[in-house]
């Protein structure tokens, strides 16, 4: 008599499940503090502001709803469009300024590290100087009195003394100078990286066909450096947008509003004139104007 057996039962390959699940979470806890701090004092006043900008803020005694009429009494506002056009002079000035003074002194401090470190460090001061100092050190540098240290160096050459921050013809241009005097080092710094990455057979090629200093400079090193100086330029140009510490310091925007930029048009209406939604409007201006600034230059380097 036959027996028969039994099939045995199929059952599913084990699959490992991964032990990752707790260790991914590792990371969030460490972030965790530091997100709730963006949340709390960044990011929720980010869009309190968005939400102001559309009222009339009253403390006290509840805000109310005004539509689009901040943003209309900002355009209109000559204060505003003044501070638009100084924002954009002094941040292309500055820009400017920095990134060519600082290929400058980028190119001279460029190789031997250990002969150059000290030429460096002092090059890299006015970055890391608080900006308050440097603004009082720069005023009393611009005095405008016969003894004035600026007023006596160009006496020796026959020249009158100048007003600097209190002559309105020249305000703008002294707080550039100390906007180019304190970003510089920076792009410095960012400048002898990049030109460490260029390759040194190009120079080597560029020298056996004879090719001199300015030519080795104009094509070679300047197309090496292109991802560096568009990096630069992006932040160079944001900062300049925000610029608020030296204007505040140097000037508070005078004589006569010639360099009152957006940062401190903002900080009057909203904090002296108490104009609070018109202030946040001003805000959400610089912020999109910021915006679309970082999203154009990241469209011309693609």
């Amino acid at each position: 008599m036959a027996t028969s057996i039994a099939p045995r039962p199929v059952t599913a390959p084990r699959v490992a499940v991964p032990r990752l699940r707790g260790r991914a979470l590792v990371p969030w806890l460490f972030l965790a503090p530091a997100i709730v701090l963006f949340l709390v004092f960044k990011f929720v006043p980010m869009f309190q502001a968005v939400v102001m900008s559309f009222q009339d803020v009253r403390p006290y005694l509840g805000n109310v709803g005004v539509g689009g009429r901040n943003y209309t009494g900002l355009v209109q506002s000559s204060g505003f469009l003044s501070a638009v056009g100084n924002t954009v002079v002094l941040a292309v000035g500055q820009t400017v300024g920095a990134l060519v003074v600082g290929f400058v002194l980028a190119l001279l401090v460029e190789g031997q590290a250990r002969s150059l470190a000290f030429v460096r460090s002092a090059a890299f001061l006015p970055v890391v100087v608080p900006v308050a100092v440097v603004a009082e050190l720069w005023r009393a540098l611009y005095s405008p009195s016969p003894d004035g240290p600026f007023n006596e160096i160009i006496a020796l050459f026959g020249a009158l003394p100048q007003g600097y921050l209190n002559d309105p013809g020249q305000s703008l241009l002294s707080v550039m100078a100390v906007g180019i005097w304190r970003d510089a080092p920076y792009d410095m710094m960012i400048i002898v990286a990049g030109l460490v990455g260029i390759d040194r057979t190009l120079y080597e090629a560029a020298d056996i066909d004879g090719a001199s200093r300015w030519r080795r400079i104009f094509h070679v090193t300047l197309p090496g450096l292109r991802p560096v100086i568009a990096i630069l330029l992006t932040l160079a140009a944001v900062r300049g947008l925000r610029v608020f510490t030296e204007v505040f310091a140097l000037t508070n925007g005078g004589p006569n509003g010639t360099t009152e930029v957006l940062m401190t048009f903002i900080y009057k209406v909203g904090f002296e004139q108490n104009r609070l939604g018109l202030a946040s409007a001003g805000a959400v201006v610089l912020f999109l104007a910021t915006l679309v600034l970082t999203l154009g230059v990241r469209a011309v380097r693609r």
